[in-house]
């Protein structure tokens, strides 16, 4: 995909109110997502090379901070924490309509699953590294995770 039809879709993405656009021509992916709380784009581009150069133009001329970098720090309850081992998308569940793998209130056991994370079309089940009740799930069902996002709070039995 060439540089002016990039440029149209990034216009096209700041001047209408969506925050996300993706189109696939091909081999080749665009995926336009528009940071809500600075005003700052983000393109990626895959193609059949398997390179994944991303441009990041500032909207207004000013340098905003990644849209990968999270914002400000949110205070999580007290416990173990158990981070995302990939990037992919959170399931809290095996299907659509199934009952999630762990509720807040649960008590878990090491090497249980507690949720899926689907990279490249592969589901990866995400299993505890330690025994306790489930204090907070910190990922809505469906969203994107980055490796090292936190995604369980567990309070370790004693």
């Amino acid at each position: 995909m060439d540089l002016r039809k990039l440029k149209k879709l990034i216009d096209l993405v700041e001047e209408s109110g969506i925050a996300e656009l993706e189109i696939t021509e091909g081999e080749e992916k665009v995926r336009i997502s528009k940071s809500v709380s600075s005003t700052q784009s983000q393109v990626t581009t895959a193609g059949t090379s398997g390179s994944q150069p991303t441009l990041q133009p500032a909207v207004s001329g000013t340098v905003a901070a990644s849209a990968a970098s999270p914002a400000p720090a949110e205070k999580l309850p007290e416990g173990h924490v158990v981070k995302s081992p990939m990037v992919g998308t959170f399931y809290r569940s095996s299907a659509p309509g199934a009952n999630a793998f762990v509720e807040v209130g649960q008590t878990v056991k090491e090497g249980e699953t507690l949720c899926i994370i689907e990279a490249m079309k592969l589901l990866n089940e995400i299993e505890s590294d330690a025994s306790g009740v489930v204090k907070a799930v910190l990922v809505e069902n469906g969203q994107p995770v980055e490796y090292g996002e936190p995604l369980f709070v567990i309070e370790p039995s004693q």
